[in-house]
């Protein structure tokens, strides 16, 4: 079962406020994509959230492109930034990536978002969203959401 974002959003609205928010923190994530033979790849890369879409573009037949288009699976990392602090928690979203071959499509989001042409554009299918943070200095709190499921949080010590 998968869920775009706009699903994603109505179902956990402050998750997905968070998770927004840290990947908008900075410009520059990891994507991991596989490669031919099965191993993972991983790159930087940058998204965006536009229509209810998690929006992910590429350099024309970029490697991450490639795996993506043989196989959409992928795990999308926000950068952590400086240091520990890790503020907001780390984020992670996983799922499946559709390339958007839609003339239409495309030009609304080169409209929003300038990027250098031409690239490959992706919609997402989330699979799962996790947020992972240190609660009082002493718990380390989980958030899980997959489609279709309640929001689970786990409380470690």
């Amino acid at each position: 079962m998968t869920a775009n974002w706009a699903a994603f959003a109505t179902a956990e609205p402050d998750l997905a406020g968070t998770v927004e928010k840290r990947f908008g923190a900075y410009t520059h994530h990891i994507l991991a994509t596989l490669r031919k033979d099965g191993s993972p790849r991983t790159s930087g890369l940058e998204v965006r959230f536009l229509n209810g879409e998690l929006w992910l573009g590429m350099m024309p037949d970029s490697l991450k492109a490639l795996d993506l288009r043989r196989d959409p699976r992928f795990a999308l990392q926000a950068n952590p930034g400086e240091g520990t602090g890790m503020g907001g928690g780390d984020v992670r979203i996983s799922g499946r990536a559709i390339e958007v071959d839609d003339v239409e499509t495309k030009a609304g989001y080169v409209e929003e978002v300038e990027p250098p042409e031409p690239f490959h554009l992706f919609r997402t299918e989330l699979t799962e969203v996790v947020r992972t943070y240190v609660e009082d200095d002493t718990y380390l709190v989980v958030q899980v959401w997959t489609p279709g499921a309640p929001l689970r949080t786990i409380k470690r010590t």
